[in-house]
């Protein structure tokens, strides 16, 4: 009687342990593998899931999106510069099944085929493409991926080019002709508002033409401008050119008015003088 408990009791204990040998939790982002002696037999969905235990192994994958970061690695541009460039890849399994049996570690596959291409696709673009083309570069390389990845049941849903590093050598080439542009556009638009300017300036100087009130008027509005700081000084714009035309007018009529009046008054000096002279005394013989 007494070995019939204890053999009962190794039997409960035996079946609790088979029992939990072959409970399964498959989550609700996961898909579970089933493989029977080594034969794929079925997919097991979320929840709480039987096998046989050592008869069946079950391996979980999960679907969510993964984020891989692709390393910084040196890579020579299609001009020969030497850049380190980083990425970050986002992939997901679409195909547990492949997943599982086609390829034997998917991450560190898809890691170093990222890596690989990665090299590829900057090396076949220059440093200005791949500093103004990111998007195109992305492009690229998800495409290039998912080409080899759609095999092992794995879909690339982004890459993003994460980081370039350039020699200083370069930033600094790269700096002076920032500046130089720069340069080169500021220069260009203060042309332009030069030429603005001078084009303002003479439509302003056809209107002065047309109506000479404005003229005053513009000087009227200087002296408003120049009394606002409370100058002591008072300033009265003239156009140079007339003031200067009338000043020679008034001197060469001053020179020719001093001219005339001082030959008349010769003149009427030498007759009172030619008048007043004494008159001469006559002989002595009709005196006596």
């Amino acid at each position: 009687m007494v070995v019939f408990y204890i053999v009962l009791a190794i039997v409960v204990v035996i079946a609790i342990i088979l029992f939990f040998m072959s409970v399964r939790v498959v989550k609700q982002y996961e898909r579970g593998v089933v493989l029977r002696f080594g034969r794929y037999i079925g997919t097991r969905e979320p929840g709480l899931r039987f096998i046989i235990p050592i008869v069946d192994v079950m391996t979980r994958v999960s679907l969510r999106i993964v984020t891989l970061p692709i390393q910084s690695q040196e890579i020579i541009t299609r001009d020969n510069v030497s850049v380190g460039v980083s990425a970050v890849a986002y992939f997901r399994v679409v195909d547990p099944v492949k997943s599982v049996i086609a390829i034997q570690t998917v991450y560190a596959a898809i890691e170093q085929i990222a890596q690989t291409t990665l090299r590829k696709v900057v090396g076949q673009h220059s440093l200005d493409e791949t500093l103004s083309e990111t998007d195109t570069l992305n492009v690229n390389i998800r495409r290039i991926l998912d080409v080899m990845t759609l095999d092992w049941g794995v879909e690339v849903t982004l890459v993003e080019l994460k980081d370039i590093l350039l020699p200083e050598t370069m930033k600094r080439a790269m700096a002076k002709q920032a500046e130089a542009e720069r340069e080169k556009r500021a220069k260009i638009i203060a042309a332009e508002g030069e030429s603005l300017a001078a084009a303002a300036l003479g439509a302003a100087s056809d209107t002065m033409m047309e109506h000479p009130l404005a003229l005053q008027l513009r000087n009227l509005q200087s002296l408003v401008e120049i009394g606002v700081d409370r100058n002591t000084t008072v300033v009265f714009p003239a156009p140079l050119m007339s003031t200067i035309g009338e000043l020679g007018n008034f001197l060469a009529r001053e020179n020719a008015a001093s001219v005339l009046h001082g030959g008349s008054g010769a003149n009427d000096a030498a007759t009172p003088a030619s008048s007043t002279r004494p008159e001469a005394a006559p002989p002595l013989d009709d005196a006596a």
